[in-house]
């Protein structure tokens, strides 16, 4: 029955650890937006991306050949995802097929390799819409120099046409944009932290942070890319998030260090019960 009841208390252990794993992730993707009205135009390059909160569906009217720009944070643990629909032209206006893209660029503006998705797609002339998406690696809150694996801070997403005809250029489209972050968990898990790679906006720009700031010290130098932005002196690419950059206070390390010890217990239980020598009933044997 010690035996029972042992094992019986190893499995609730698990039980409580995977319960545990579970409700971080299900109380950030219930998590809402503040109440901000969700952007309805782009930006035309890097520096002038309009932030865009995870879970907002922001818009914008362009015409076919421009380059449209938008930024949002994404934490350590998260899986950042960026799906982007266009609204085409009328067929009759058109002159052939096009070429639709979408790039996910990091902090520091490397190119970041879609792990799923369809970041290009190509729309027929008598398509009315085309969809174009892509979801990245889980980012990580630290990494190896070499590497390029995604890291929390800004992130980048450029939507542009790659392949159409010359007549087709300057035809007005309206695009719609929303990036949303799953978190998996695992925050802490890399062994390391860096700075998030949210860039410093130049003194003069109008970033979506609500920093208003035009001191000149608010450059790119080394400095002031130390600056967190919390106090709003710097105008960043985006505003950290309400969580932090950590993405939560668990990692899955704990979920397995805790289910290990739970099934060290269950085999120390089971060799003992397996090696001990029979009871004895603790009487002397009855002579006959």
């Amino acid at each position: 029955m010690r035996a029972l009841r042992t094992v019986g208390a190893a499995l609730t252990l698990c039980a409580a650890a995977w319960l545990t794993a579970a409700a971080p992730a299900a109380a950030d993707s219930a998590d809402g937006k503040d109440g901000k009205d969700a952007p309805t135009e782009a930006g035309t390059d890097f520096r002038t991306a309009t932030e865009i909160e995870p879970g907002q569906k922001a818009t914008a009217a362009a015409s076919t050949g421009d380059y449209l720009y938008w930024v949002f944070p994404a934490a350590a643990g998260q899986v950042p995802k960026v799906e982007a629909t266009l609204k085409l032209p009328d067929a009759s206006s058109r002159h052939g097929s096009a070429t639709w893209q979408l790039d996910v660029y990091d902090g520091l503006r490397r190119h970041q390799a879609c792990a799923s998705g369809t970041p290009t797609r190509k729309a027929a002339q008598q398509d009315e819409s085309v969809t174009v998406s892509c979801t990245l690696r889980q980012v990580r809150s630290w990494s190896e120099r070499w590497a390029n694996d995604p890291l929390q801070g800004a992130y980048y997403v450029r939507l542009t046409v790659v392949d159409l005809p010359d007549q087709d250029l300057g035809l007005p489209i309206d695009a719609e944009v929303e990036a949303s972050v799953g978190d998996t968990g695992g925050a802490h898990a890399d062994g390391g932290d860096v700075t998030p790679l949210n860039p410093v906006l130049r003194a003069g720009t109008a970033p979506q942070t609500g920093s208003e700031s035009t001191d000149d010290t608010s450059s790119d130098s080394p400095s002031g890319a130390e600056d967190d932005g919390k106090d709003g002196d710097v105008p960043h690419a985006v505003a950290e998030p309400e969580d932090g950059w950590g993405s939560g206070w668990w990692s899955d390390r704990w979920v397995w260090t805790v289910i290990g010890a739970a099934l060290a217990a269950l085999a120390g239980v089971g060799g003992y019960t397996l090696t001990r020598g029979p009871r004895s009933s603790g009487r002397p044997p009855i002579d006959a």
